[in-house]
């Protein structure tokens, strides 16, 4: 895409006489150069889909815009490796270029780790088109695993829960992207983020009662008693919660307030649109427990109810996303030997992952699952994306010896 209105795929290409590095760096510039914000992945999962299809050594299969490839080597055991291949929003950032050392757009502290390196610039550089480069190398290269391996190149990953892409085939075709253990390549700067928040999503709705603001008295302003609503928000203190080791931080935010139909009228009825974001030490119903009470019922697609306890009793809630937390499996055996290989590599410990990303959707298949992928973290989303070109090197070498590493 060029204009904001083509969207064409491209022929995913790795030239067996070219360098890594080469490959690397061409097969990432194409992926960058595929718009892909969620909902208009579909011509960069053809690309992706034909790539795989050309390797003989993988079973492809496709459900939507997601695509799996997975190895039959008979291994003793099969590790899932995942990527969203959406990025959010464009803010300036597309089409995406290489930075030149030297150049001013790369930020400071990429600039001074990676003094003579050129730099990758463009919506979805660190979320997570590099991890997907560096899954689709692997795909085409590595053809004799230490283990069986499932490649998952997914859509709608940036948007609500309901339209993702991994929870659809989670759903339609589990026993695809079923394995011992998961790797999701979200950007963790090529550390092991174990586990993930949970998040729900939901308006605390007040009600009053209209009239012209001329004549105040005769109403009941909604949008004031919100005031009750921040107040329990602003009086909230964050948790800390240590699961398998990892300290999570959890939170509670307003993110959204709305109210009123007119400047000189009184509003009936005002919505706080609030984010929770819970510990893997708690479950999905758990957390509803503690911001609306127990047996509230208060469940997606089910309008709204009021919450019988907790930290929003006495209020009308309607539900709008939620999505479990999930454990980080640091007890596991391929976590560990994959979380000692990365503090070998490059003396990094495993640290807890503080916002939702997929392995939750593993953790409910049983599987567990870390993140793992290049990239800063902090950059995701940001209007000056970046990369620099080693992360890719850096995360390929690792998941290379790891996964030919004798069992």
């Amino acid at each position: 895409m060029r204009d904001g209105n083509v969207h064409e795929g491209v022929t995913f290409i790795v030239d067996p006489a070219g360098s890594e590095r080469e490959n690397l760096a061409a097969l990432f510039t194409q992926i960058m150069e595929c718009y892909s914000v969620s909902g208009k992945e579909h011509a960069l999962a053809d690309s992706v889909d034909e790539f795989l299809t050309r390797q003989a050594h993988l079973v492809v299969r496709r459900h939507g815009d997601t695509v799996v490839a997975s190895t039959q080597l008979h291994r003793d055991a099969r590790v899932v490796l995942a990527g969203h291949i959406d990025t959010v929003p464009v803010i300036d950032n597309f089409p995406p270029r290489w930075l030149e050392p030297g150049d001013p757009l790369i930020r400071d502290e990429i600039s001074q780790a990676h003094p003579d390196e050129r730099v990758m610039w463009g919506r979805g550089a660190t979320d997570m088109k590099a991890s997907d480069a560096v899954l689709l190398y692997l795909a085409a290269t590595l053809t004799e695993a230490s283990y069986d391996l499932t490649y998952v190149l997914y859509d709608r990953e940036e948007v609500a829960a309901e339209f993702n892409g991994l929870r659809k085939v989670a759903e339609a075709h589990p026993d695809w992207i079923q394995g011992d253990f998961a790797i999701i390549g979200e950007p963790t700067s090529c550390a092991i983020e174990g586990g993930c928040n949970g998040t729900i999503r939901f308006d605390v709705i007040t009600h009053g009662v209209a009239a012209h603001s001329a004549r105040a008295w005769m109403g009941e302003n909604a949008i004031h008693k919100a005031a009750d609503i921040l107040n329990r928000l602003n009086a909230y203190a964050p948790a800390t919660v240590n699961v398998d080791g990892l300290e999570y931080i959890e939170g509670l935010n307003a993110t959204l307030i709305s109210g009123g139909t007119g400047t000189n009228v009184i509003p009936d009825e005002c919505r706080v649109h609030v984010n929770y974001r819970f510990a893997p030490n708690k479950t999905l119903e758990e957390a509803k427990s503690l911001m609306f009470g127990e047996g509230a019922g208060l469940a997606l697609g089910g309008g709204v109810a009021p919450a019988v306890g907790g930290v929003f009793k006495g209020f009308d809630i309607e539900m709008k996303d939620e999505s479990p937390a999930a454990r980080p499996g640091m007890d596991a055996e391929l976590t560990r030997s994959l979380a000692n290989l990365v503090f070998e590599r490059t003396g990094s410990k495993p640290q807890a992952k503080l916002g939702w990303t997929d392995v939750a959707r593993f953790s409910q298949l049983g599987v567990p699952a870390v993140n793992f992928g290049a990239g800063d973290p902090l950059l995701a989303h940001k209007h000056d994306e970046q990369i620099p070109e080693s992360d890719l090197l850096l995360m390929t070498d690792i998941l290379r010896q790891w996964l030919s590493r004798e069992n």
